[in-house]
């Protein structure tokens, strides 16, 4: 099968009952939509019949459908960030951003990502996020879709201002599922996975499905073999220790020989780099980081003056990418956390002691394949950045 089986319902406690019935009263927030959808779930409702009867997407309601099962209760509450917790400027662009929504609903201007993230003095793309998983929670969405599609068979079509978000991207209520799936090992290397299937189960068009799909490929977890299909992914643990093992060469060298000779065009890709993944980690784009991640250490080996060593990186390069040697994709911690680590290797390059920087980087790579090891031995467990 390529997509699990939706879980079985497990009938609700009398606490719980009760606690879903008071969220599901309170006049907004995310609890009443999830606390609807389990009560409607427990009636034994299937998801696309919760779905046209809350008005929301099919994903929706399996997303909530399936963390209610593995974790009761506290599966409906959004789980807490890795890292520093949430900023007072966050929970302002989280209030900004209802506050367009509704005003947008009542016929009243809808601002655009660009024009919020300029006023809350966050990225575009954090505000993107925040726009989207408000847009996820809104009950009536697809009432309010269909009445749009509507008005648009009768009036000429508007073309939307700069930077306003779509009214929903469904591929990331697909991809969040997968991905979950994947991690968990529910769907298992070399499985395949079939569009139309996935779009079956989860009540979708096919669309939603090819665009996770090429996401999870982008991020390493998935391979897409022309007239093969498309498969998870599977890495040899004996290949991927052998490819770390030259990576921790190459990088104790380059480290120890660009350690306070960093030219100033170095310099700046350099610390371009850290900034992206800074961004990809706030936005919670995987596949960016990684590219962001192989950059900074391609750079750096570029950066040693040894041309041979960058012609040798760029060699093993694709072996390190499939295999998951350098960013692992399965990674659990803090993504922002691993973009800071990294500036702290710069910081050294730029003004440490080469044998000690050398050795610095030495401990990055080889703690990458630490992080491999317990990932293959006990799937699931968190693992330290």
């Amino acid at each position: 099968m390529t997509v699990p089986d939706a879980p079985s319902f497990p009938p609700l406690t009398e606490a719980d009952r009760a606690t879903l019935l008071g969220w599901s009263a309170e006049p907004t927030g995310p609890l009443r939509t999830r606390s609807r959808i389990v009560l409607a779930c427990a009636d034994g409702l299937a998801n696309a019949a919760v779905a046209k009867r809350l008005k929301v997407s099919p994903a929706t309601v399996a997303k909530w459908r399936e963390r209610y099962v593995r974790r009761g209760l506290e599966g409906l509450s959004d789980a807490p960030r890795p890292g520093r917790p949430r900023s007072a400027v966050r929970e302002e662009a989280e209030r900004s951003v209802a506050a367009a929504l509704e005003a947008a609903r009542s016929g009243g201007p809808a601002p655009s990502t660009r024009s919020l993230s300029e006023a809350l003095g966050l990225s575009q793309s954090t505000v993107a996020r925040i726009w989207q998983q408000q847009e996820r929670e809104s009950p009536g969405r697809q009432a309010r879709d269909g009445e749009a599609r509507g008005r648009q068979a009768r009036t000429p079509t508007r073309q939307a201002a700069p930077g306003l978000l779509p009214r929903q991207l469904l591929s990331d209520h697909v991809y969040a599922l997968l991905r979950g799936w994947i991690v968990s090992g529910e769907l298992l290397p070399g499985q395949r996975l079939v569009e139309s299937e996935i779009a079956r189960r989860l009540g979708t068009s096919q669309a939603p499905a090819r665009e996770a799909l090429k996401r999870l490929a982008h991020e390493g977890l998935v391979n897409s073999l022309p007239h093969r299909g498309t498969f998870v992914a599977q890495v040899s643990e004996k290949q991927a220790q052998e490819v770390r093992d030259i990576r921790v060469m190459f990088e104790e060298y380059a480290a120890r020989h660009a350690t306070g000779r960093l030219e100033p065009e170095a310099l700046r890709l350099l610390t371009d780099d850290v900034d992206a993944m800074r961004r990809a980690a706030e936005s919670g784009d995987i596949g960016d980081f990684r590219d962001a991640d192989m950059s900074f250490h391609r750079n750096v080996c570029a950066a040693c003056g040894n041309s041979a060593l960058i012609r040798l990186w760029r060699t093993i390069e694709p072996s390190m990418w499939g295999l998951r040697v350098l960013g692992n994709p399965l990674y659990r911690g803090d993504w922002r956390a691993m973009a800071e680590h990294h500036a702290e290797l710069l910081s050294a390059l730029r003004s440490g002691e080469p044998e000690e920087t050398a050795a610095l980087f030495a401990a990055h790579a080889a703690g990458e394949a630490s992080r491999y090891r317990r990932e293959l031995s006990t799937p699931g467990t968190p693992f330290e950045p």
